[in-house]
């Protein structure tokens, strides 16, 4: 018995060393003893407790909302970092040679122009809010690759937190059923003894 404890001791912890703050999101506590939660204060109607459940589940939901923004922002840059590269890289290829690379670039929307570009060791990045900087290529390569290691970095850590959050709405629901059925089981008992008492 004493063993057992001290494994749930260990297990216990190597779990906690293991977690990570998920962005601020609070944890869903599993009300395991309802009889004990109920008897807590601040719960003292089930209807009450199952408005601060539910107003906690809401949370969840826009911050699932959010993530799931974050997320899709993430999916679109990585591919357009990556293609950025592709592009620098053959740049690089290009800059030794005396002949000029001949590529399209976007004019408007589904129409393109024919440009020749002269061997260069210089590009522009659009860094964002219609801001662009001239670089070396190199210093564009290590600043993209840089970007992508730190979009890929996010992106992952956007995975853990969303599948936390999905943790936290199924804590969050067993609750909310778990105390919906105390409830229905009090109001039947107490219904049972008014009527055995009136008789």
């Amino acid at each position: 018995n004493l063993s057992k404890m001290a494994a749930t001791t260990e297990s216990s912890n190597a779990v906690a060393a293991g977690k990570r703050k998920h962005l601020g999101i609070p944890e869903a506590v599993f009300v395991e003893d309802v009889d004990a939660f109920m008897k807590q204060p601040g719960n003292e109607t089930a209807d009450a407790v199952l408005r601060k459940l539910d107003e906690q589940y809401q949370k969840y939901k826009f911050m699932e909302l959010n993530l799931a923004q974050k997320k899709l922002r993430l999916k679109s840059q990585i591919p357009q970092i990556k293609q950025t590269l592709e592009i620098l890289k053959h740049m690089q290829k290009k800059k030794d040679t005396t002949d000029p690379l001949e590529t399209h670039f976007l004019l408007a929307d589904n129409l393109y122009c024919k440009a020749l570009v002269p061997p260069t060791d210089k590009v522009c990045l659009w860094l964002g809010a219609n801001v662009m900087l001239e670089y070396d290529i190199d210093e564009a390569q290590a600043l993209l690759e840089k970007n992508l290691a730190t979009a890929t970095r996010n992106l992952e850590s956007l995975e853990e937190d969303l599948d936390f959050l999905r943790d936290q709405f199924t804590t969050t629901e067993l609750d909310m059923a778990r105390v919906y059925n105390w409830d229905v089981k009090r109001r039947s008992k107490d219904n049972s003894s008014k009527s055995t008492d009136k008789s």
